[in-house]
């Protein structure tokens, strides 16, 4: 299990479109096109992710002279396994409530 809260629906689209090509590498902007999410939603949680352990990312030079280096990101085998749990479509299995919660 986990030590992180259930992620966010936004997390968990990203998580399943790193999921579904894991060993191929993606920019930021590609994932935004997958995802549909803005780039101030995906880049925070694109770092949070990398942050934990999740994903690994490196840099690569632009193919275009004059741009900057962008950054790939795909997901470790921890932010596999992660994003396996946490796929859309389930729901986040919730322990009952205790009496005095209740």
């Amino acid at each position: 299990m986990s030590s992180f809260r259930a992620p966010s629906m936004q997390t968990r689209v990203l998580l399943a479109a790193l999921l579904s090509q894991r060993a191929q590498w993606r920019h930021g902007y590609d994932l935004s096109e997958l995802t549909g999410l803005p780039s101030g939603t995906l880049y925070p949680i694109l770092m949070r992710l990398s942050d934990r352990d999740m994903l690994e990312s490196k840099w690569e030079p632009s193919p275009h002279q004059g741009r900057p280096p962008r950054k790939l990101y795909r997901l470790t085998a921890q932010g596999a396994a992660y994003a396996l749990e946490h796929a859309p479509g389930k729901r986040a299995t919730r322990r009952p409530l205790s009496p005095r919660q209740a």
